[in-house]
């Protein structure tokens, strides 16, 4: 039977046609000109709703009309403008927004610049930051400042996660935080504490501690310590099938607030999996977020790898850079470098 394909991908040219979900972007014509800046031609792309933005929309920046700025207000909207950006032969995109942004321009983008995806320089401006705090971008900068010191930044590699639902033909999701289980209630509970008021580092030191509690004080049937089944299969053909608590992997070399849950900093495609019920929990997740390599660690049921794909099998939802979405089969793979700007 052939798998439904999310909006997402089906707003990009997969599956049937689909009317567009909210996007977080206020709506505003793009400026005609793209500006010709160190690394070619420049547009913006700003999220008028993310965090630090809600008091600013596109136009009022104070930024020259020689610079392309959109913000387009839906997925379709932004499908349109990266078409437009491609018609014009953009080489760099600055995106003034969190991971949820970046995630879906870098999902949408291949299906207009078939050379590549241009160039990204990221303003972090949204609830969560995880990519910027991984290329050492300040949370200070603006996308004016930015702008204006392309001039001073250097190129750097990040190769995002790619995730392919059976029957999706080459359409992907690309991000690069993914997580099932208990990753995906802990999101939910982030959202939560957004909502009172804390963002970025804040948010996930207070979200890990909601979550370790559910997890300690709750009884066997607490959905944080039921976890979810899962079938992984491994490129070496081991195929795992039982209930994880949480299955999490990334290419980001630096986390929020300095932790390691895969371990020591290196690229590549790192994988941690928790049996569940998770067990010695706070001894646990003290030495697993500071990077601990200990044989006790693996014996109790925290084991990471090193991969370069995966396949998975999801009964529930799975997160990407923040956002939720359907489960189903999937192919997980590490994608091919994508050049990201950051100061030198």
């Amino acid at each position: 039977m052939k798998q439904e394909v999310p909006v997402e991908l089906a707003q990009a040219g997969v599956g049937s046609p689909a009317s567009a979900r909210p996007f977080g972007f206020a709506p505003a014509p793009p400026r005609l000109y793209p500006f010709h800046g160190p690394y070619g031609r420049v547009a913006l792309l700003s999220n008028a709703r993310a965090h630090r933005n809600q008091r600013e929309r596109a136009g009022e920046n104070g930024l020259s009309s020689h610079i392309w700025q959109a913000a387009p207000h839906s997925k379709a909207e932004l499908d349109r403008t990266l078409a437009g950006f491609a018609r014009e032969r953009v080489e760099t995109i600055v995106i003034d927004g969190g991971d949820g942004t970046v995630r879906d321009v870098l999902s949408l983008a291949p299906h207009h610049f078939r050379d590549g995806i241009p160039r990204i320089a990221v303003v972090p401006s949204g609830k969560t930051n995880a990519l910027a705090i991984d290329l050492g971008i300040a949370a200070r900068w603006t996308a004016r400042e930015v702008l204006a010191s392309l001039d001073r930044w250097k190129a750097v590699t990040r190769s995002p996660i790619e995730i392919r639902y059976d029957g999706a033909h080459e359409a992907r999701l690309r991000g690069f935080l993914f997580g099932t289980g208990a990753f995906v209630r802990a999101t939910n509970l982030a959202q939560s504490v957004h909502r009172a008021g804390a963002f970025n580092g804040l948010a996930v030191g207070l979200s890990l501690a909601g979550a370790v509690g559910q997890t300690l004080f709750g009884g066997a049937e607490n959905p944080w310590r039921r976890g979810d089944a899962v079938t992984l299969e491994l490129p070496d053909g081991r195929a795992i099938d039982r209930e994880f608590y949480l299955l999490l992997c990334s290419t980001l070399k630096r986390l929020p607030l300095g932790l390691k849950p895969f371990g020591p900093v290196r690229d590549g495609l790192k994988l941690l999996g928790v049996d569940s019920p998770p067990r010695k929990v706070l001894r646990s997740a003290a030495a697993l977020l500071a990077g601990a390599e200990r044989e006790w660690l693996s014996d109790a049921g925290y084991k990471r790898a090193d991969t370069e794909s995966f396949r998975l099998k999801i009964d529930g939802s799975f997160v990407l850079d923040g956002e939720t979405f359907p489960g189903g089969d999937l192919s997980v793979t590490q994608g091919a470098p994508i050049n990201f700007l950051v100061p030198a």
